[in-house]
């Protein structure tokens, strides 16, 4: 990588900043820290926790002169906005403070009323179900398609998206995700040249593909692909603090007064400006670096990806670069996360992490056959070899203990059916539906309807949504996941033994 030095440097909103921590200002006003100032004479205080926090407190300021307003932004902010639409390829940008989360509600509320149907991919984030409660709208899942050699979810069939769109030709909007948790990505652009021509809008939660488009070994972006509205958490793959996401549009199919105005309505009013800074900061180092941001990551993924080859014990899904390039259609890998396994079924996914962690090597997440490596871009070689070390050290655990291979359960989403009916989903909900509610075994579940949401975390897919109809195959995965020490939200057992549904009679 070149030198900083040579390298232009412009971050508007970072810059303002940290000329104001320079010019030792004298606050009269919120946050209660005082740029530090409220824990730096405290006597017995940790000095290690004064340091690390100071440094953070310095620039978390709020709306005074010249610090501009993230809500009605016309200075500092909104000329970061405007560069990091540059960079990123979107006719606007918005930074969000709230995670991708906040985006994926913004854009629900800002394309929907309440009675609206949206086409949306089966396996979203709890926030597109969220989106879709508050903004009143109905929604028809189409189910996600499975890649066959690794069993895992990818984009639903574009034949899938035509037969929704032509049995609800009235619907708002189709609402995919692309990339999955995993890194599995299919291109869009086929999929947004035959949803704008039925005359609906096109939203994606590309959470986990905010290095896209900037290096050629990466995927197209969605908005590169021709999305309308594309959230992206700016945390996960660059280098934001946790919560930094942003919001890209482009075209005028969605109206962005809308969008903006959702925003105001869902993120905090005291936004944190540490977060926003650190967009900015983001957005600068990929105009000042480009593409060679990424190498390092890159050459640490491909090395590990090289390693694992040679080892019996464990495994990874390789995907062919070239294929990926030359068909529209192809499954693509993210080149910086890898998926790996036991590759004989002695270790569940959740197993693997554990162990790794005894090694202090920490994953993504888990599932029951799969842990996911985020290398991100500033992997090293270090990072690879304590890796390989504690996967040699698993694996000689693994023969002493002489593990024989597990039962594999499979995530029940029901791939049979390629369409459900519309869905709808309010704030009222099934919880307060006339025939009242009970709370039963879950072993004794199947064919109820449950009022409350099951979603495993991560991934924050839910695998039962309020007034779904429970199946058996839904009850034995989620007492593998127990099993296993997954944690699920929405449910008001933790221990997941029982489930809250609609009495019968």
């Amino acid at each position: 990588m070149a030198d900083t030095q040579s390298k232009q440097w412009h971050a508007p909103l970072f810059d303002t900043l940290t000329a104001l921590q320079r010019s030792n200002p004298v606050s009269f006003h919120v946050p209660g820290h005082k740029y530090g100032q409220s824990i730096a004479h405290l006597t017995g205080m940790n000095d290690n926790a004064v340091q690390t926090f100071q440094s953070i407190m310095r620039i978390d300021v709020t709306e005074i002169s010249g610090t501009d307003d993230l809500h009605a932004p016309s200075g500092i902010i909104q000329e970061a906005q405007t560069l990091a639409a540059e960079v990123f390829g979107a006719d606007q940008t918005f930074f969000l403070v709230g995670g991708s989360t906040v985006g994926n509600l913004a854009m629900l509320l800002a394309a929907c009323r309440p009675g609206d149907l949206v086409i949306v991919q089966r396996n979203a984030h709890k926030s597109v179900l969220n989106g879709l409660m508050l903004a009143g709208a109905s929604a028809v899942f189409i189910m996600p398609q499975k890649n066959a050699g690794s069993n895992l979810d990818v984009l639903p069939d574009i034949s899938q998206v035509e037969e929704a769109m032509a049995k609800y030709p009235d619907a708002k909007a189709v609402f995919l995700t692309n990339p999955s948790y995993y890194g599995l990505s299919i291109d869009l652009e086929p999929y947004a040249k035959q949803i704008h021509a039925h005359g609906m809008l096109l939203l994606v939660d590309e959470a986990h593909g905010a290095h896209y488009g900037l290096h050629p070994a990466f995927p197209r972006s969605a908005i590169q692909a021709g999305a309308d509205a594309v959230v992206q958490s700016t945390h996960k793959t660059l280098p934001a603090l946790t919560m930094g996401a942003m919001l890209h549009v482009q075209g005028q199919r969605i109206h962005t007064l809308a969008l903006a105005d959702a925003l105001r309505m869902i993120q905090s009013s005291s936004p944190s400006y540490p977060i926003i800074a650190s967009l900015d900061m983001t957005r600068a180092m990929l105009q000042a670096y480009g593409s060679d941001l990424f190498e390092q990551g890159i050459h640490a993924a491909r090395r590990f990806r090289a390693w694992i080859k040679d080892q019996s014990a464990f495994e990874t899904i390789i995907v062919d670069e070239e294929q990926g390039r030359s068909s529209a259609a192809a499954i693509r890998v993210d080149p910086i996360r890898v998926i790996l396994r036991e590759a004989h079924g002695r270790l569940s996914g959740f197993d693997l992490q554990q162990r790794l962690e005894k090694y202090g090597c920490y994953a993504e997440m888990a599932d029951l056959r799969y842990v996911v490596l985020l290398f991100g871009l500033a992997a090293s070689d270090s990072d690879v070899d304590r890796l390989q070390e504690a996967l040699h050290a698993i694996a000689e655990e693994i023969e002493r203990e002489g593990l024989k291979a597990r039962e594999n359960v499979e995530m029940p989403i029901e791939h049979h059916r390629t369409m459900s009916e519309p869905v709808v989903f309010t704030r009222s909900g099934v919880q307060h539906a006339s025939n009242g509610t009970e709370t039963i075994p879950l072993s004794n579940s199947a064919g109820r309807y449950t009022v409350e949401a099951v979603i495993p975390y991560p991934p924050g897919i839910p695998l039962l949504y309020e007034g779904e109809r429970i199946t058996e195959e839904t009850i034995i995965y989620i007492q593998q996941l127990m099993e296993h020490g997954a944690r699920c939200q929405g449910a008001s057992d933790p221990t997941m033994q029982t489930i809250t549904v609609l009495r019968t009679g």
